[in-house]
């Protein structure tokens, strides 16, 4: 059986273009209603998602200036300013949310990227650890802060034993790692290059590069995961289920006394 295509308008819009523009038009229509409704945050999320982000960047500094304190428009906003690569701009909102919400976890995690995309890498770790630290169960934090880390080690490949002498620390060996699939490797690389020269937008923009090829590889991996098990599964013959099922297989010996 063949799945067949998401429903669409004769302009070709799918099924989920189509809900998002009807609950633009529902928030719209609230907002011309009630001017000074919070609604002005959905709206600029639902701008946001999709794709107008100067609509979202409007109607967030317009309803913020009516409620200055509503952490969660500002949030809204510096997503959208860091979509429109305006970094410092971002930034700006991060740190009014952080300064009287010091243990917002998103927003620590929010001003790693921007600090990070700026090449400021010491101050993206420090935010990193921050939201470690506030969420021990954030694994992606801890995973990056391995990676980030002054000193950090790319494992134990020969590429990664290349590492620790920095003469293979330049745009070009990180490049070499990139094009055969090393993300960790380029990632280090990349790092060590932005922490000495933060201003280079090469290293800048590889870095991101590498960071988003290791977040498609793992996708990839638990995309796999499932159906290896599921694979494994149906491989087991009846005796072989019952010697894995819970409470079954060989009994240990315990020593008495």
């Amino acid at each position: 059986m063949t799945s067949e295509p998401a429903p669409t308008d004769p302009g070709g819009a799918s099924s989920p273009e189509l809900a998002l523009a009807a609950a633009i038009r529902r928030y719209e229509e609230r907002l011309a209603k009630d001017p000074a409704s919070l609604g002005f945050a959905l709206l600029a999320d639902l701008y946001r998602k999709a794709g107008r982000v100067d609509d979202a960047v409007a109607v967030c500094r317009d309803g913020l200036m009516r409620h200055p304190h509503y952490a969660t428009a500002r949030l809204i906003l510096a997503k959208a300013l860091m979509t429109r690569q305006d970094f410092a701009g971002a930034l700006a909102e991060i740190e009014a949310i952080l300064r009287s919400s010091p243990m917002d976890v998103q927003c620590h995690r929010l001003a790693a990227e921007v600090h990070r995309r700026l090449g400021r890498i010491d101050e993206a770790v420090r935010h990193l650890e921050r939201a470690a630290s506030l969420d021990p169960g954030d694994r992606e934090s801890r995973a990056l802060l391995g990676l980030l880390r002054a000193g950090a080690a790319a494992g134990e490949s020969g590429v990664a034993r290349l590492l620790t002498d920095d003469t293979f620390v330049t745009p070009a060996f990180g490049t070499l790692c990139l094009d055969q699939g090393l993300a960790d490797e380029a990632t280090i690389v990349f790092t060590r290059l932005l922490r000495k020269h933060p201003d280079d937008a090469g290293a800048r923009e590889r870095l991101e590069t590498a960071l988003a090829d290791r977040v498609r590889r793992a996708a990839v991996r638990h995309r796999r995961l499932p159906a290896r098990e599921a694979r494994q599964g149906r491989r087991l013959r009846p005796h072989q289920a019952q010697a894995h099922a819970p409470g079954q297989g060989h009994r240990q010996h315990v020593p008495r006394g």
